[in-house]
């Protein structure tokens, strides 16, 4: 990219960065505290479903939102939001843990918030960059996410062995960074030609439908993950099984961005020939290595497994984002973005709730290894039922 071009695209960089890493920070304060409070796996569950709920009941809205309304000044209002949410968990902390009642409310505000903003900015995208620069910058834009992710929750944990308030206050701070790369941003977009009506926020689900490839890599995605993600029973695991406490749930929560950043480094120097094959593979990884964590009663095992299976799913990522953004018109990106965060949501927060549900009547390593042995099935279905995944042989890179 240019100077002229770079300069925008580095205060989303910026912003994108400030805004994941603030989450994964509450991420890990607010899943500890819930856990710490009466040591169930269930409680863990109910996080989960209560941060997928507000992407399934605002949907449609949020879609149509973000291709109807100025999507950096509605992405600045929902920074705005997380800073002063983060600020009140912060008041709350101060010299007990909040109730869980309260936690509980604090997560369903704060997912609405993120449910409004992600397909915000993913949409922003394009507008930033030419086309011929967009999959440099999707690679550029899935670096800064994986950095975040590794240095949020490593730093979260950190700050929270110091003391709760620290890790909300430090998140209040970089909603505050967000905010202000984000703000000098001018730049035009095309508005929706029709108004707002129930056909036109069903548009992004219709496109994807009528899309018999990207219906099946999504929800590839989508059941993989949702079977064999951990990540709500990280804090169950940190505790109880590897004894790591809150520094230990940190580092667990950092390592899937570990392996996706290395994977997103090398992907921004190769070509990724033959994107069908390789989807399969990852989420083949992904099971295996999930079922090697359930499995693992070593830190350094628990990390390792967690890393390979965060590189595994680094290469779905990749496939994804890049056929939703080149495939999608901009005056329909904000639509689409938004049933793909749906997607996102339904596998990682949904997921969240059937693995702790799943330890609550079986227990952790149990939970977990099923749920790696679930996507390794989910694969072996979507090999048969989608032929023309396996079959697409186009390449997807980020160089």
């Amino acid at each position: 990219m240019n100077a002229p071009a770079f300069a925008p695209f580095r205060r989303f960089w910026i912003t994108r960065v400030c805004t994941i890493m603030a989450f994964q920070m509450q991420a890990v304060a607010l899943g500890w505290q819930v856990y710490a409070l009466h040591h169930r796996a269930m409680d863990l569950a109910w996080v989960g479903l209560i941060s997928f709920m507000p992407a399934v009941l605002l949907m449609l809205i949020i879609g149509q939102a973000a291709d109807h309304f100025e999507r950096r000044k509605l992405a600045m209002t929902c920074q705005v939001v997380s800073c002063l949410l983060a600020l009140g968990l912060a008041w709350h902390s101060r010299s007990a843990p909040p109730g869980r009642d309260l936690l509980f409310a604090f997560i369903f505000l704060l997912g609405s918030a993120k449910a409004f903003e992600s397909p915000a900015l993913a949409a922003m995208l394009p507008e930033l960059v030419d086309a011929e620069h967009l999959p440099r910058a999707i690679s550029a834009s899935s670096a800064a996410m994986q950095v975040a992710v590794i240095a949020g929750p490593a730093l979260g944990g950190l700050l929270y062995a110091v003391a709760p308030v620290a890790v909300y206050i430090g998140a209040a701070s970089l909603y505050l960074g967000a905010i202000t790369a984000i703000a000098p941003l001018r730049r035009p977009r095309q508005r929706v030609s029709a108004p707002p009506r129930w056909h036109t926020m069903l548009a992004g689900i219709r496109y994807i439908w009528e899309r018999r490839i990207l219906l099946g890599t999504l929800s590839l995605d989508l059941f993989a993950v949702l079977l064999g993600g951990a990540t709500a029973l990280l804090p169950m695991v940190a505790h109880d099984i590897l004894r790591a406490g809150p520094l230990g749930l940190g580092l667990l929560r950092s390592a899937p961005a570990a392996g996706a950043l290395i994977v997103s480094l090398w992907l921004s120097r190769h070509t990724l020939r033959h994107a069908g094959r390789w989807m399969f593979v990852a989420v083949g990884g992904f099971g295996v290595c999930t079922i090697v964590f359930g499995l693992s009663h070593s830190m350094p095992l628990s990390l390792l497994a967690l890393a390979t299976a965060g590189a595994s799913d680094m290469i779905s990522v990749v496939i994804r984002s890049a056929m939703v953004q080149l495939e999608t018109p901009n005056d329909m990106r904000g639509r689409v973005s938004a049933v793909n965060f749906l997607f996102i949501g339904t596998s990682n927060q949904l997921g969240e709730f059937e693995s702790g549900v799943t330890a609550a009547c079986l227990g952790a390593e149990k939970a977990i290894v099923l749920g790696g042995l679930g996507s390794l099935l989910i694969a072996a279905l979507w090999y048969r039922y989608f032929p023309e995944m396996h079959r697409y042989s186009g390449t997807t890179t980020q160089a």
